[in-house]
């Protein structure tokens, strides 16, 4: 059938704009590439917008195996890109599907659109096929608590306002999904205007709001401070040059929450490694070091991750001074001694600017800057490999021995990829590993090259098992330009390995590194060291190569150090294609998860 006649068989398909494509265009004034998705007949107007978006160079439908999926796909790109992500299903299980996504995004405050279908209107009450109205499975009062923003369109007038309403409120601080529900003629209605009626990157402009008293109160805590230690989260990114600049000019060490691990070069001498999960002994030393009478906590959530399992020696405690442009994280910290609400990055640079103005001034009365002593930091803790800091079990770090360890294998990965791979890295042990053993061999590297060299992301607060695999894959679509590695483990991959078809149809060279121990490894670890009962944690053996070779990827397994550096891993990363790394681990390595058992153990 000729697309003149499916237009004259399908009202949805004759010429004229719809509401569908308003929100098309929409994304477009946002540099929106894709709208990550499952099809099905309640949504079917949006993707009939989206194939005449695709034909004029505008945002295109990608295709998930699964709603979660394409949940987790929207935040990949969003977190490589700093561009909404945006996500959509069909009504009814469509819907449903999401919900574990959209969440996981609440949790991690990740901007996300997410659209889905209803029934048409004249349909709700009835008893309709997969109706999720008021009167059916009410998803729109799922969504309620995981959305910042939710409501469904009822009328074709509402669409424009609510649109940006909703957009406005993902992008806002305290950021998240928003949700709009939409029926399915209300989607497919045609609208006389010609284009967006306003332009929402102005309405999105914000200016970088910094309190006068408050910067002059953290110059007089920082000033008067014996000795420091700066402490930052994922809120530091654009901050980090000034933040260790300021640290090098007042001779404070730093540490790092998981969530703002790759920010600092770990062979960076003032660094002493992660604070919280998976983290790192000698980062909690340099917190409790009763020398040290401010912590500097910039640009974290406090929540437990961060704050070590709410560990009151060493961070939530009245040294602390907490710096955050969002005022939720703020809450988590009401013993800190001052609060500086603010734009991270500037508000470090004013700080440093006064810190440096002071230092300039001393020097001028005592003579002249040659007659100041020289910059020294702290004597770093140096392990073989030449980190400053301290690892839990360098013996299996640096051991070669078969079947591989887990800590090897992080030692391997961070040394084999180029400095800027992207490393998305899923729920469970290899979360743990990753955050306390992968480490970007950027030694050598100078001032710009150091940032974001290995750059590492993970989904804390929700923590879902197979959110790499999706990540990943919408990390790749956003930037072509850099290696994407998944690491990922055979738990999640049985859960959420579907997706790697995705890569396979959109021919990205994502890296899947797949930690193969037959078991779902957290919980068998976990219940050991909890002394819970060994139970329901053991998996089948099975071949992920082979796996992923009757998918169309390519795969390789890997029972040593040596199969894993015999690989010609430039080919693999220029490859149009995903490949498989099935990674046949020591499953007896305990990963560093003491914490979280502590936390599970009620002492905290």
């Amino acid at each position: 059938m000729s697309q003149a006649q499916c237009a004259e068989k399908n009202p949805a398909l004759q010429p004229g704009k719809t509401i569908a494509d308003l929100l098309l265009d929409y994304l477009r004034q946002l540099s929106v590439d894709f709208v990550f998705g499952v099809p099905g007949g309640a949504i079917e107007g949006l993707y009939n917008a989206l194939a005449r978006s695709e034909r004029q160079g505008g945002p295109r439908a990608i295709v998930a195996r699964h709603e979660t999926g394409a949940a987790f796909m929207a935040d990949g790109y969003y977190r490589e890109t700093g561009r909404l992500g945006v996500c959509c299903s069909t009504t009814g299980p469509g819907a449903t599907n999401l919900l574990t996504g959209v969440a996981s995004a609440y949790a991690n405050q990740i901007p996300m659109l997410v659209i889905t279908a209803q029934t048409a209107l004249s349909h709700f009450g009835r008893n309709a096929l997969q109706e999720s109205s008021c009167t059916g499975i009410n998803t729109v009062g799922m969504f309620q608590h995981c959305t910042r923003y939710n409501t469904l369109v009822s009328h074709a007038d509402q669409f424009e306002h609510k649109l940006f309403n909703a957009i406005l409120t993902a992008l806002r601080l305290p950021a998240g999904p928003v949700h709009l529900s939409i029926p399915k003629d209300i989607l497919e209605s045609r609208i006389a205007q010609t284009g967006p009626s306003f332009d929402l990157n102005n309405l999105l402009t914000r200016s970088a709001l910094v309190d006068s008293g408050e910067i002059d109160a953290l110059f007089e805590h920082v000033s008067q401070a014996k000795k420091v230690v700066m402490m930052i989260g994922a809120g530091c990114n654009e901050a980090i040059g000034d933040i260790l600049g300021l640290a090098a000019t007042i001779n404070a060490l730093v540490v790092a929450a998981p969530h703002g691990k790759g920010l600092i070069d770990a062979y960076h001498p003032l660094f002493r490694g992660i604070i919280g999960f998976g983290g790192h002994s000698s980062a909690r030393d340099a917190l409790i070091d009763p020398q040290v009478d401010a912590i500097l906590a910039i640009g974290t959530n406090l929540g437990e991750w961060a704050s070590n399992g709410w560990d009151y020696d060493a961070v939530l405690n009245s040294r602390l001074i907490h710096i955050d442009v969002n005022e939720e994280h703020l809450t988590h910290s009401p013993m800190a001694k001052l609060h500086v609400r603010g734009h991270v990055a500037t508000v470090i640079q004013l700080l440093l600017e006064r810190v440096q103005h002071s230092l300039a001034l001393d020097q001028t009365r005592s003579g002249s800057f040659a007659d100041a002593p020289p910059f020294t930091s702290p004597r770093p803790h140096q392990s073989p490999t030449g980190l400053p800091f301290k690892l839990d079990d360098q013996e299996s770090y640096d051991s070669d021995a078969t079947p591989i360890s887990p800590q090897h294998l992080m030692r391997l990965l961070a040394r084999l990829f180029p400095i800027h791979t992207r490393f998305a890295v899923d729920a469970g042990s290899g979360q743990a590993w990753a955050i306390h053993y992968l480490h970007s061999c950027s030694q050598g590297l100078t001032g710009q090259q150091h940032l974001n060299s290995g750059v590492f992301r993970t989904c804390l607060e929700f923590n879902s098992m197979g959110w790499a695999i999706g990540a990943a894959i919408g990390t790749a679509l956003g930037n072509l330009s850099f290696p994407v590695v998944c690491i990922t483990g055979d738990g999640s991959l049985l859960m959420s390995g579907q997706e790697l078809t995705v890569a396979i149809q959109e021919k990205l060279p994502v890296i899947f590194v797949v930690l193969n121990d037959a078991a779902l490894g957290m919980v068998k670890h976990g219940q050991r060291l909890g002394g819970a009962e060994p139970i329901a944690f053991a998996l089948p053996e099975i071949d992920y190569c082979a796996y992923a070779k009757t998918m169309g990827a390519e795969g390789h397994i890997i029972r040593s150090p040596q199969d894993l550096n015999n690989l010609d891993i430039n080919g693999i990363c220029q490859r149009a294609g995903p490949t498989l790394l099935d990674v046949r681990i020591d499953p007896e390595k305990v990963p560093p998860i003491s914490t979280r058992i502590k936390v599970l153990g009620g002492d905290s």
